[in-house]
């Protein structure tokens, strides 16, 4: 059976951007809707099913960090933030409200399509089986995360980052690895905060196990010890 194409929730203020990233994810497959606030946005969400959310950050009556956060709140949907160039702030915000990924303005429409085609298709997909370090449990099919026996919350770019973690146990993995494993992209422009903000979400979500399993390595990236079997 054909896999359904993937359906898009293109989200901004700008009717040129939104014209633009519309057709830059049709090229790739895509259908979207669009919507000009975050209200809108939220009503449109609610009431379909969608693949991808794309959004700026500064959309007016219910702003992009806010509608990224109701959408995490019931939704793992793969979500883009689009960011002012330079706006480190911004996109720290983005990431902490729970964005798997950030495109800046001016942006080249076929990188943004192609990263937005990759999100969907590692959400959608992943590689069969689990994978396992002491407490920690990942099923790479499903994206659920076990600690300890426990179901943990996360969102797909999380999971992606403790599989790379896994896959590469007892090795410093550097953010270099890390971006092109999990965002597949060596866009190292803001890379790293990307990186730092998603490490710290992490940990804060595997509570008193999140410092062992997820360790900075200073100047590098991150790496996961092997741990006991529990």
């Amino acid at each position: 059976m054909t896999e359904p194409r993937p359906r898009a929730l293109v989200v901004d203020d700008e009717p040129q951007i939104l014209m633009i990233m519309r057709f830059a994810l049709e090229t790739q497959g895509f259908d979207c809707d669009t919507a000009a606030d975050g209200a809108t946005a939220w009503e449109e969400f609610r009431s379909g099913h969608f693949d991808l959310v794309v959004l700026d950050l500064m959309i007016p009556v219910v702003s992009g960090v806010v509608l990224c956060q109701r959408i995490r709140a019931v939704s793992e949907v793969p979500v883009i933030m689009i960011t002012a160039l330079g706006q480190e702030a911004d996109r720290v915000r983005g990431l902490e409200a729970g964005a798997d990924d950030y495109i800046t303005k001016p942006f080249s429409p076929r990188e943004f399509a192609l990263r937005a085609q990759g999100l969907v298709r590692r959400w959608r997909g992943g590689s069969r089986g689990s994978l396992t370090n002491g407490p920690l449990v990942i099923d790479v099919q499903t994206h659920r995360v076990l600690v300890d026996g426990e179901a943990q919350e996360m969102s797909s770019t999380e999971v992606r980052f403790l599989e790379s973690l896994v896959r590469h146990l007892g090795e410093d993995v550097s953010y270099r690895q890390l971006l092109n494993e999990v965002w597949a992209t060596a866009d190292q422009a803001g890379g790293k905060d990307m990186i730092k903000t998603t490490a710290y979400r992490v940990r804060k979500v595997l509570g008193p196990r999140g410092p062992a399993l997820v360790q900075s390595v200073r100047g590098v990236g991150y790496r996961m010890p092997v741990l006991p079997p529990t």
